[in-house]
Parts: structure tokens; C-alpha cells; sequence
């Protein structure tokens, strides 16, 4: 008579004499979790059932202990549940004392797959969702390197942990339990500082979204142990960069990356956690900078200017002694692996510069224009260094633009001639940066003197400078400007692509500035098609952004604009 015998175990099955076919049973999909509790007259449609299955990782023990939790103790309530225990997964004794059984028992049994499955609590799982295999080796610094593997063995064997292709993970209840064990031993330290080397070392050339995120974890960890200068030099690393003007400067700066990438508000609450501790005046006054740059993109221009002025005002106060010389020297400000080239004479009139050119964006931005353009002036006035020189051209592209909307009288055309013969000729002068907004803001120009032709030229050339570099916010701007030319083309299904792409890659990257102007040129494009419903859906909310941005001057141009295109 033949038979199977079907047996459960939360481990793999060990014995030589017996012949096992071993069946892994993943996690439970989201619909399993929805036919069981409907099984059990528990809602299914709320979010609360989502976020549940999400934050046990689909555990099918997980769904048996909570389901039958919210039937007795909280009449069959879903969201009430999760709302009250959202922030505790081990609010359930039961699922608690299953968990704290099996670390115990690893522990009784072998001791360095339990102190490895404590250390990977390390990682947070987030916005990198998986830990390559190396990343569990560099763990195991105190186990001969030629039991690494076997040790990651023992642990998915017991099912401890998640695996794919070589990437590792931890369920969500397994890591609560293993970063609580580790918080109170005194490998606490070492394992998070051996966690951001390894990210360091892993992501030595950044060149895609993903790469930014993986560098960006070493943060985290040095973060969570209050190794403030640490995680300043991850923000501050320069890592090798296929564009000549960060290659010259020995890398590009992580944080000038993440602003390509789009990562505002991430960036600023990474700066914002740090910067009243870091201890070197050089990496607070890149910080500050930094900080002025983000706010600019998020629409926090006063914030922005006040943070720019901490800036300029920081390397005022600076003295270029012989120790902080060496500070610079030694690449103190940055991450101590990818040391700057940077003169310290040459960083300090940077940070300045750019501080003063932030500060003028901003002005332009609230249209505070005689400000701005006072201080685009003393930028173009000052003696620059040849290292530095592509702020003249800077200052002089965004006086251009200032003057063509505001004064146009005060425009010479021979200005708007070198500036643009520098962006076509001199590009090793300029950064990527500036050459993309340099072509932009000259296509601006050109539109508002009504050379459509030249403007639209110099628009495609910024959104093709900027795919190169990344800069998605030029590029948008560059679209609402295409979209403006083909509005007064009456060519309006492309003035309407247009549109549409630029309002969806600044909504993705908070560009709340550029996005305020884009609603407004999208609802001056509907008022010229006569569809007016879309149209003034568009102008309220270029009105709401301008208002939230602090910017009166901008709500009363919109309003000023809508009269005049009703005329």
C-alpha cells in the first residue's frame, strides 16, 4: 500500500535515513488574507486589511492570531484594529512568544546564525528592499570567512529569512524582534558602522536612481547611532562622476545626485537630522548650501534664503588657518574615501557664490526682481576665481531672463549674445547644472523678445542637456516652455503633451515652483482652446501653490494674466 505522509515544520527536516521533498510555502498573497477573514465576516475592503498583510508580510500564523484578535477584542472593527496597534506587531502575546521561541532556540543552537540574524535587523528594508548576500557577509566579521555561507544556510533552512536570487530580506515581525535584541548588545555599534561601509563601498559610481538609494543607506545606519559626522560625510561623499566639471572636483557630491534625481524632501530631512551637529565649519557651511538648493525646489523660498545667508555668512567667519587649510586638504567635509581636489580658497568663494545665486532665484521666484537683480550684479561685479568663473555666466543668463520679462529696455542684445555664445562654445567652463538652466533660461529670454525660432532651439537643447545629465526639473521647465510656443502657434494638442509631461516630472519630484507656473501655462492653454472649466481648475491651483509658497506678487501676476488673456 502506498502512502504520503504530509508533515509541517518551520524547519527543513534533517534525517539521513528518511528521504523528504521539502514544499516552501511563501507568504499568503493578499487575496488569501481577504477569503480568510471574509470566511470570518471581517471586512475585506478596507486599507486597514492592505496594510495589515503588508506590515506581517503575508504570514499565514500572522493572519490566524490578528483575525481572531479583532473578532474578540475589537468587534470584528479591521481599521480600529490597525489604527490602535499599527506601531506594535507584537501587540498579540501569542505572535510574540512564537517569535522569541525560534530566536531562542537559534540562539541554544548555533550561535553565529543567531547573532547574524540579529545583526541584519540592521537593515532597513525600505527604500532598498533587499540586502545582497555580501551584505550579510561583511555581518559576520568574527566568523571564519569560509563558513560565511553555511551559516546564511542555517538560517533559511529554519526559515528565518526571505531570499531571491542572492538577495536578502527580513519578514517584518522577524526584524522587530532581531533590532530589538540588537539596540541593547554592544555589537550595536560596530554591526551599523560595518552596514554603511558595505553600501559605501557597493555604490562607488552612482548612475541610476537606485544607486542613489543604495548609497544613501549608509546615512541610516550611521544616523541610528549617532555617528552625526559620519552620516554627514555620506552626504557629502564624492563619488566618480562621468561629468568633466565633478570629475575635476574629484566627484560629484552625493547630495547634488539625489537634487538630479529628484529627491527633495528626503535629501532635507536627511541635512536637516545633522546639521546642528556636525562639528567641521566647512561641512556645515555645505549643508547649509545644500539645504538653501532643496528649499528653492520645494518652494520654501524664505527658508531657502535664510539657509543661503547661513551659508555665505558661515565662510565669512571662516579664517583660512593653517588647521582648517588641512581640514580641506585632508577631505574632512567630504566622506574620507573620495577626497576633493578643491582648493580650500576655491571651495570657500564657491559656497559663496552659490549661496548669493540661490538667494537671487528665490527673489526671482517671488518676483522681489530690483532684489534680484541687485544681487545678480554684485555676483557679476565680483573678482572670481577661473575655477568659479561659470557663475559670471550664471549671473549673467539670469539677469537676462529678469530683464527681458521686467525691464526690457535695460537689455542689450550684445549680453544676451555672449551668454549664449558661452553656453554653445565654452561648455568645460560650466557645470551640467548650469548649462542646462543656461539654455533654458536664454530660450525664456528669447520667447519673452519674441524670437520663437531661437527660443524654441534653445529649449530642445536644454531638455537634451538635461536628459544627459539627469536634471529632470530643466527639463520639465523646458517642456512648459515648448508648450507656451506651441500655445501661441495654436498648435495645441502638442502645446497640451507638453504640458502634461512637465506638470507629471515636476509633480514626481515636488518641484513646487516650476509646477505653480505650470498649471498657470496650462490654464492660459485651455483659456485660448475656450475651455474654460480646465482652465480655471488649472489657474486655482497655480494660485493655491503660489499661496502656499508664500509668493503674493505671483497670485496677483496669475490673476493679472487671466484679465489679460479674457480681453
Amino acid at each position: 500500500m502506498q502512502s504520503t505522509t504530509l508533515i509541517t515544520s518551520r524547519e527543513r527536516l534533517r534525517e539521513a535515513s528518511v528521504t523528504v521533498e521539502t514544499y516552501l510555502l511563501r507568504s499568503l498573497a493578499l487575496e488569501a488574507w481577504q477569503t480568510f477573514f471574509a470566511s470570518r465576516s471581517l471586512a475585506t475592503d478596507t486599507p486597514a486589511l492592505e496594510a495589515l498583510h503588508n506590515a506581517y508580510g503575508g504570514n499565514a500564523k500572522a493572519m490566524e492570531i490578528i483575525s481572531g484578535a479583532i473578532t474578540q477584542d475589537f468587534d470584528g472593527d479591521v481599521d480600529t484594529y490597525w489604527q490602535d496597534n499599527q506601531d506594535d506587531l507584537f501587540i498579540e502575546r501569542d505572535l510574540e512568544d512564537l517569535v522569541k521561541e525560534q530566536f531562542e532556540r537559534l540562539q541554544a543552537h548555533n550561535l553565529d546564525a543567531y547573532n547574524l540574524l540579529c545583526r541584519m535587523g540592521c537593515y532597513r528594508y525600505q527604500d532598498v528592499p533587499t540586502v545582497p548576500v555580501e551584505g550579510l557577509f561583511c555581518l559576520m566579521w568574527d566568523v571564519p570567512e569560509k563558513e560565511h555561507k553555511r551559516v546564511v544556510k542555517v538560517l533559511r533552512d529554519r526559515s528565518l529569512v526571505e531570499f531571491s536570487d542572492h538577495n536578502y530580506w527580513l519578514h517584518p515581525v522577524i526584524r522587530a524582534e532581531a533590532i530589538h535584541i540588537l539596540r541593547s548588545r554592544q555589537d550595536w555599534e560596530e554591526t551599523n558602522e560595518k552596514a554603511a561601509r558595505f553600501w559605501t563601498i557597493s555604490t562607488p559610481k552612482i548612475s541610476t536612481v537606485q544607486d542613489a538609494l543604495i548609497a544613501f543607506e549608509s546615512y541610516f545606519h550611521y544616523l541610528s547611532i549617532f555617528n552625526f559626522n559620519a552620516a554627514c560625510g555620506v552626504i557629502l561623499m564624492r563619488r566618480t562622476s562621468k561629468y568633466e566639471w565633478y570629475a575635476s572636483d574629484g566627484g560629484e557630491l552625493l547630495y547634488n545626485i539625489t537634487r538630479r534625481f529628484g529627491f527633495p524632501r528626503k535629501t532635507i530631512n536627511a541635512i536637516n537630522s545633522v546639521i546642528q551637529e556636525v562639528e567641521n565649519d566647512f561641512s556645515s557651511a555645505a549643508l547649509w548650501l545644500g539645504l538653501s538648493i532643496f528649499y528653492v525646489i520645494t518652494g520654501d523660498l524664505c527658508q531657502s534664503i535664510d539657509e543661503a545667508k547661513k551659508a555665505a555668512n558661515l565662510i565669512e567667519r571662516i579664517e583660512l588657518s593653517k588647521s582648517t587649510t588641512r581640514i580641506v586638504e585632508e577631505g574632512s567635509y567630504i566622506h574620507p574615501s573620495n577626497k576633493a581636489k578643491v582648493a580650500p580658497k576655491v571651495f570657500l568663494e564657491r559656497v559663496k557664490l552659490a549661496s548669493l545665486m540661490t538667494e537671487a532665484l528665490c527673489h526671482i521666484y517671488l518676483l522681489n526682481l530690483e532684489v534680484a537683480q541687485s544681487v545678480l550684479e554684485e555676483v557679476i561685479s565680483l573678482e572670481i576665481l577661473p575655477e568659479n568663473e561659470g557663475f559670471y555666466t550664471e549671473a549673467k543668463f539670469s539677469l537676462c531672463l529678469l530683464l527681458s520679462e521686467y525691464k526690457r529696455d535695460e537689455l542689450k542684445t550684445s549680453m544676451v549674445d555672449e551668454v549664449e555664445g558661452t553656453l554653445r562654445n565654452d561648455e568645460a567652463l560650466l557645470g551640467e547644472w548650469c548649462r542646462g538652466y543656461g539654455f533654458l533660461f536664454m530660450g525664456e529670454t528669447r520667447r519673452n523678445l519674441g524670437n520663437l525660432g531661437t527660443a524654441l532651439d534653445l529649449y530642445k537643447k536644454a531638455i537634451a542637456s538635461s536628459e544627459e545629465s539627469g536634471y529632470r526639473q530643466i527639463q520639465a521647465r523646458a517642456m512648459t516652455g515648448l508648450a507656451q510656443i506651441f500655445r501661441i502657434r495654436e498648435e495645441f494638442e502638442k502645446a497640451l503633451s507638453y504640458h502634461s509631461e512637465a506638470e507629471r516630472i515636476l509633480d514626481s519630484i515636488e518641484a513646487k515652483c516650476d509646477l505653480a507656473e505650470s498649471h498657470l501655462q496650462l490654464g492660459l492653454t485651455y483659456r485660448e482652446m475656450k475651455n474654460i472649466d480646465r482652465s480655471n481648475s488649472n489657474i486655482q491651483r497655480a494660485i493655491e501653490l503660489f499661496s502656499e509658497m508664500k509668493a503674493p506678487k505671483q497670485v496677483e501676476r496669475v490673476k493679472k494674466e487671466i484679465k489679460k488673456s479674457d480681453v
